[in-house]
């Protein structure tokens, strides 16, 4: 039961998103079920999970479309709460956040911003098209006590699919993703180092964190150049100085083996490999600055160039801080297959059905009441995956910090446990599940709670509940 109390003690925290109280009980209900459910098969697993009276059904569905739960006041206060109940790993004082953009297929026919995504992949089992959401997350890393690295998800909303108005210069998932960062990066009260992938190298994202204070660190392409600054000239001339001096091929670079530096491989989970690496800082002209690039000669990965806005940082360091950048892929699967943050299944009834293969939904010029039936069901698509990232930040935060007490509570088998390691989500739901009745029996903590959950669910149905009554 201390694993229930903790985890209401937390959710407690998320109190200010809520404008009553009724809604923040219907809040702390559709948090619990998300972690204990038995299936991802959207809202109606969250009744089958408590055993709740089939009339919550709609009640539910009006809790994920009300406007009593502030999307912005809910991500500033998880946010809040992840930055106190982990330890985020920190480099010269910046903390660290990984993004990263994620397609979720949707088949769903009168769903808005629903688009044909194209997916790149090396595994042809794949499509190359699917139907879906494009989404653009981020996470904050973390470290437990013994050593293992977890990207904790702070948000993650819709960046693609809908064209509200009509203008010259579109913004982009550069411009989306590097708004949604600093909110958050505002919201922790922090100077941060986001790691992404090369997609994210840009002076759309560069720029904007560089006037905030944080910085970049991303791979670059192979066939990117730079240049040398260009040397002072021994006589002042008319105009202005020259910026740029020799353009430099970077992927040449490597070829300049004498160069090259080795050192144990800093990679997360690498032991006894020894990588070769060079330094160098360049003018790129992207964002007319000096940047510094690090060349990798990796044994089996092979070559790779990392690029950091910030030249403090030291070679390993910033090859350690993007071999972690893969802890955010990790997260993802999680979100899917454990906790079912993308499993909404919200349809819009007055919306004309798309058709395959179909691009953006223009809005342009739509009725005033559309465009807000549209609003209010991408809200709905947002509380509740940003509840999803609350419910696996919960998790990771008792399988870190109470991994003994998980375990205890596991009461199950698999062939690969090591309980001298932080559990996965997987285990500490399972755990949170075999304890639930133990806690509705509990008179003492939650009372109100309790209340609520046993009012609307169908007591006979619980295990061991009605034995116990």
């Amino acid at each position: 039961m201390a694993l229930w109390i903790e985890w209401f003690r937390c959710t407690h925290k998320l109190r200010t998103a809520c404008s009553r109280r009724i809604t923040f009980l219907w809040m702390a209900l559709v948090l619990a079920m998300m972690a204990i459910r038995p299936d991802l098969l959207g809202v109606s697993s969250f009744v089958r999970s408590s055993f709740l009276n089939p009339l919550c059904y709609h009640l539910l569905l009006n809790f994920f479309h009300s406007r009593a739960v502030d999307l912005n006041l809910l991500l500033e206060a998880w946010v809040k709460l992840a930055m106190r109940l982990f330890h985020p790993i920190c480099v010269n004082g910046y903390v660290v956040f990984v993004a990263d953009g994620l397609k979720i297929p949707k088949e769903g026919k009168k769903m808005p911003a629903v688009k044909s995504l194209h997916q790149e992949s090396g595994d042809n089992s794949k499509a190359e098209f699917i139907m879906g959401h494009s989404f653009q997350a981020v996470s904050l890393l973390t470290e437990s006590s013994s050593g293992q690295v977890f990207a904790v998800p702070l948000v993650s909303r819709i960046c693609e699919g809908l064209v509200w108005r009509r203008t010259k210069a579109p913004r982009t998932l550069l411009d989306k993703l590097v708004d949604l960062f600093l909110g958050v990066v505002r919201n922790a009260g922090v100077q941060a180092i986001l790691v992404a992938d090369a997609y994210y190298g840009s002076r759309k994202i560069i720029n904007p964190l560089l006037a905030e204070g944080h910085h970049l660190v991303t791979r670059a392409k192979i066939n990117s150049v730079a240049y040398k600054p260009a040397p002072k000239p021994k006589k002042k001339k008319r105009g202005r100085p020259k910026l740029y001096g020799t353009k430099v091929r970077l992927r040449n670079l490597f070829k300049a083996w004498h160069t090259f530096s080795e050192a144990p491989s800093p990679v997360y989970g690498e032991q006894d490999v020894t990588i070769q690496y060079r330094e160098v800082d360049l003018l790129w002209r992207p964002v007319g600055r000096l940047v510094r690039f690090i060349l990798v000669k990796h044994p089996s990965r092979g070559k790779i160039i990392l690029m950091s806005s910030s030249l403090e940082l030291e070679a390993l360091t910033i090859t350690k801080l993007y071999g972690l950048r893969f802890k955010i892929e990790v997260s993802f699967k999680q979100a899917i297959h454990t906790v079912g943050t993308y499993a909404y299944r919200f349809w819009m009834k007055p919306m004309k059905p798309i058709k395959r293969c179909s691009g953006n939904q223009n809005l342009v010029g739509k009725p005033v009441e559309y465009r807000n039936a549209v609003k209010r069901k991408m809200d709905a698509y947002h509380r509740y995956v940003q509840l999803g990232c609350i419910v696996q930040g919960l998790l990771q935060h008792l399988a870190i910090n109470f991994r003994d007490v998980v375990w205890a509570k596991f009461r199950s088998w698999l062939r690969t446990m090591r309980k001298d390691l932080v559990p996965s989500e997987m285990v500490v739901a399972n755990a949170l599940k075999s304890s639930f009745p133990e806690f509705l029996l509990d008179r003492i903590t939650e009372p109100e709670l309790k209340k609520f959950i046993l009012d609307h669910s169908e007591c006979d149905k619980i295990p061991g509940l009605g034995m116990a009554a």
